[in-house]
């Protein structure tokens, strides 16, 4: 009432100042029409009246003015006064409102549609999760559930859009409750969030029960319908509540529904029946039945508990699982054979720490009994007997040492241990823990490996030193092209440091290195290549450098087993000037022999005509036909006859060995037969060997076949090695001469009763001018023999002595049977050609 009365006065307020102002526009017009009608009211008579009149008529407009004017002034006097304890009264009820709605603890927030959400008032504190700060407040998403927080956004939306008023139950992410209740006036809304007390909080605890207890039952069930193996519930009566998935399947039906209405079992009635039995004292049921699955009768694992008023159980179809584990046995059993051949030693422990298995290795490097060992002792038992027989290393503390080797049955870092046992041996253990908890061990006897470790860094440090000690440079260049090994010499070959060769450089760089000094890229080219080609293109190598320095290096390249290369680089500088001073010193020789073989010849031509004029001046004198001679004269010229056929016999030998030397000798090769050969030879020396008083004895194969050969030296070779013979001998005794055929070869043996050669002596048997009397009459040259030898060798045959000094001596020679082109002397070196024994001295 006083809100309308207070609008009612300030409706008249405002008609009395409309009322005034339309008295001030009278007055003004009048006025305004006043003093433009002065001059005309001055001339009329009239005119005074029309003033008087108008100056009242303005005198009382301008009263009723002032009267109005006075009564608006008191009216807003009054109504400001209304106002001001109206304004009083409306602070004094917001003060009472503001009291009401703090003396709940709540939170209210305002919406208004131009606006938004306004948090009016937040008195509400102490329950977990709930923001303090206004702006984190209104994010519902950041503090509630997620589905607390969705709900509460529908139901804002409903209110918002259609004024719908709700009323829930919020839980906040750390797990506290606040009720929310909206309401809608007119175009606004109002949300309240109260703290949830008394019977409210017990049903918000009990609907989360409730909703926990829905959704672990809805995630069970979906996790058994996600299983293979069919599952049931029973109540306590023992019907079907409810199956799975692979139930309905298994039991062929359509639904779970059908099943639970119908009553459908997997299991027979006697099977059911020993699952009650057990269940109903309060026992797990487990065992293996057999189950008509889809058609199939299969090995299933039927696992049943007992609940409160009803009872859960699966059937687990183990069949597979039963053919992996025989299969499984059959895959140990293949391993623990392949254990059994390997020559280290393996035991396997299970995860009580007992021995599984053990292979034959591990019997023989521990010497443990074998019926011990099938018994399954524990670990700790095995290393307490094998500490008792001193197979274990020395420890301080054994106890500690112990706990550690089995450490492994709970660390699954795998351990390793090298123990040196007081026999000398040094076994090397590996523990490593087993996915099911055991342990499996491994023990290698490396004894001999470390034995031979040693040895090779031994033989590794003396091949070291070795190469280092070489004055070849020596280089070993691996597959992939960078050195590898190298010696002192190589370093000092080619003038790098030992730091630059031990970075193991390329061979190009050692290349780009070495051209500095011998810069031949033909050459650094081919080298590269049999270093870095493949195995099929690797080939052995071999060359000459001659540097700016005129030093001289042989290389050689050679391919290893192993697909390295191995490089060798001789300093041959001196070498090489000796071959040099040696080579210019042959060819003197050369000329030298040459002039010599010349000078012989010449002087043997010049020597021979006077000679042969003085024997045949000798015989002439020993013709009757000049005369009687004495007996004294006889006697001289029969000295002058043989010591000038001596001389003559010299000097064709000497002519022969020159025409030999000289290359010019040739072989008049014909047919000829032994027996012609050792008949001509007796008959020139049979006068000899009368008068020395001498036997000779021939001896021929029967069946004297011919042979290919030049007979005149032939004939020479048996004269030289009889009259040797005959030179030698004693008087009174005898010379041998045999003569047979052999694999292909026709032989002629020499054999006298002399004084024989003394053995110092027998090497230099066939060599020229070597001629020693040993005490006899003979007297020669010393060219028999040699001459014997180049004519047999000129022949391809073989010549050999053997002699005893008081014995005699025995010269052998061989002469093929058909015999080949002989050699050109320029070709070959009669001196140079092997013998088998030249041992015989010359005449």
């Amino acid at each position: 009432m006083r809100s309308i009365a207070s609008r009612a006065r300030t409706g008249n307020s405002r008609l009395e100042l409309a009322l005034l102002l339309i008295a001030s526009i009278a007055c003004v017009l009048a006025l305004t029409a006043n003093l433009s009608g002065d001059s005309a009211t001055a001339l009329s008579p009239t005119g005074g009246v029309g003033t008087l009149i108008m100056m009242a008529l303005a005198g009382v407009t301008v009263f009723g003015a002032i009267v109005i004017i006075l009564s608006a002034l008191s009216a807003a006097r009054r109504a400001s006064k209304q106002r001001a304890s109206e304004i009083q009264e409306l602070r004094r009820r917001l003060a009472a409102a503001e009291s009401l709605i703090k003396a709940e603890p709540q939170i209210l927030v305002h919406w208004e549609q131009s606006r938004g959400l306004d948090v009016v008032a937040q008195s509400l504190s102490g329950i977990p999760g709930l923001p303090s700060n206004q702006q984190e407040l209104l994010r519902f998403g950041m503090w509630l559930e997620q589905k607390s927080a969705a709900d509460l956004k529908a139901a804002l939306d409903a209110l918002f859009a259609e004024g719908r008023a709700f009323n829930m139950i919020l839980r906040t992410a750390a797990g506290g409750h606040v009720e929310a209740d909206g309401r809608a006036a007119g175009s606004r809304a109002i949300l309240r969030l109260r703290d949830v007390a008394g019977y409210k909080r017990d049903l918000g605890l009990i609907l989360d029960h409730q909703k926990k207890i829905a959704r672990d039952v809805r995630s069970s069930r979906a996790l058994l319908n996600a299983l293979p193996s069919p599952a049931w519930l029973r109540d306590a009566n023992g019907r079907l509540t409810w199956v799975n998935t692979a139930y309905v399947k298994a039991v062929e039906a359509d639904s779970e529904t059908e099943v639970v209405a119908s009553q459908i079992e997997l299991l027979e009635s006697r099977q059911r029946r020993a699952i009650d039995r057990t269940l109903k004292s309060g026992k797990t049921y487990q065992e293996k039945l057999g189950l008509i699955v889809g058609g199939d009768q299969k090995t299933h694992q039927i696992i049943a508990i007992p609940l409160a008023e009803a009872n859960a159980g699966v059937a687990i179809d183990v069949a597979a699982l039963e053919n992996a584990q025989i299969a499984l046995e059959r895959q140990m059993s293949a391993y623990h054979l392949t254990l059994e051949r390997v020559a280290t030693a393996v035991a396997i422990f299970n995860a009580e720490r007992r021995l599984t298995f053990h292979n034959e290795a591990y019997r023989k490097l521990w010497q443990i009994d074998e019926e011990w060992l099938k018994s399954g002792p524990l670990d700790g038992e095995i290393l307490d007997q094998l500490r008792d027989h001193d197979q274990l290393p020395d420890t301080v503390n054994y106890r500690e040492w112990k706990s550690r080797m089995l450490s492994c049955y709970t660390n699954t870092r795998e351990i390793e241990d090298t123990w040196h046992i007081k026999d000398g041996r040094v076994v090397q253990v590996w523990g490593e823990r087993r996915p099911d908890g055991g342990v499996t061990y491994f023990y290698d006897d490396r004894t001999e490996s470390l034995a031979l470790e040693r040895r090779y860094v031994a033989l590794s440090r003396v091949q070291g030193e070795t190469l280092n000690s070489l004055k070849e440079g020596v280089a070993v260049f691996g597959p992939d092209g960078r050195l590898k090994l190298f010696n002192s010499a190589f370093a000092q070959i080619w003038r790098m440091s030992l730091r630059q060769l031990a970075s193991t450089p390329h061979i190009d760089e050692f290349v780009t290195n070495a051209r500095i000094l011998f810069d031949d890229g033909q050459t650094w080219e081919t080298i590269t290549k049999a270093v870095t080609a493949i195995n099929t293109g690797r080939e052995q190598l071999d060359g000459q450098m001659v540097r700016p320095d005129n030093s001289v290096i042989d290389y050689a390249a050679t391919p290893l087993p192993d697909g390295a290369m191995l490089l060798t680089f001789a300093d041959v500088t001196d070498v090489r000037r000796y071959e040099r001073t040696l080579q210019e010193r042959n060819e003197a020789l050369e000329a030298a022999d040459r002039l010599k073989n010349q000078f012989i010849g010449h002087v043997s031509y010049e020597l021979r005509t006077p000679l042969t004029n003085i024997i045949g001046f000798g015989e002439l004198l020993a013709s009757p036909l000049m005369g009687e001679l004495n007996v004294r004269q006889k006697e001289y010229l029969g000295h002058i006859a043989q010591e000038s056929k001596s001389l003559l016999s010299i000097i064709d030998d000497i002519l022969d060995l020159a025409t030999i030397d000289a290359g010019s000798l040739e072989l008049r090769l014909s047919v000829i037969k032994p027996s012609d050969i050792i008949d001509a030879t007796i008959l020139a020396l049979r006068e000899r060997a009368v008068s020395a008083d001498l036997t000779i004895d021939v001896a021929l194969d029967q069946q004297d076949r011919t042979f290919e050969a030049d007979e005149a030296r032939v004939r020479q070779i048996l004269y030289n090695l009889m009259s040797n013979a005959i030179g030698f001998s004693k008087p009174g005794g005898g010379v041998k001469l045999e003569c047979w055929r052999e694999d292909g070869y026709i032989i002629f043996a020499v054999e006298d009763q002399g004084i024989g050669i003394p053995f110092e002596q027998q090497k230099r048997a066939f060599e020229r001018f070597e001629s020693r009397s040993q005490g006899s009459d003979h007297r020669g040259a010393g060219l028999g023999l040699s001459i014997v030898k180049s004519l047999v060798e000129l022949h391809k045959g073989r010549v050999s002595l053997e002699s005893k000094p008081g014995i005699g001596t025995r010269v052998t020679v061989r002469l093929p049977e058909r015999a080949a082109r002989p050699l050109d002397i320029g070709q070959q070196n009669p001196r140079a050609l092997p013998h088998a024994h030249p041992d015989k001295q010359a005449s």
